[in-house]
């Protein structure tokens, strides 16, 4: 069975590039939310091998959510990719103290995301 990635951002056009991206060059089946809350309940329902979440959306942000996750013993071991356009050094270092495995900075390098996808989930299939 091909690995399943909640996408989780409140832009339409990000989540349509990423899902692209996926489509062109992976078989992994996609599943996507457009905020913090929508992305746990999403999570708790679909069990995504992978979640690839932005950090600025309404509701509930990324790192709220992150947190939230991994308090979930469901969730706690989902590897969780932040994508946003925070890069600030501070607000990586939020993002790592929030749980997340990965921090990229958008705008989104498709070989760069793919490539840190791919190793998170080839590690999780080797486990």
């Amino acid at each position: 069975m091909n690995p399943k990635i909640l996408l989780v951002d409140d832009s339409s056009t990000t989540l349509l590039m990423e899902q692209m991206l996926f489509d062109r060059y992976t078989k992994y089946n996609l599943v996507t939310a457009r905020d913090g809350q929508e992305a746990i309940q999403k999570a708790l329902a679909e069990e995504p091998d992978l979640i690839l979440m932005d950090v600025v959306m309404p509701k509930m942000d990324g790192f709220d959510a992150c947190r939230e996750m991994r308090k979930l013993e469901k969730l706690r071991r989902v590897p969780i990719i932040l994508v946003t356009s925070r890069g600030e050094p501070a607000n990586v270092e939020i993002g790592f103290a929030s749980g997340c495995n990965d921090y990229l900075t958008k705008p989104i390098n498709g070989r760069e995301l793919l490539e840190m996808v791919n190793a998170y989930l080839e590690a999780e299939k080797a486990e």
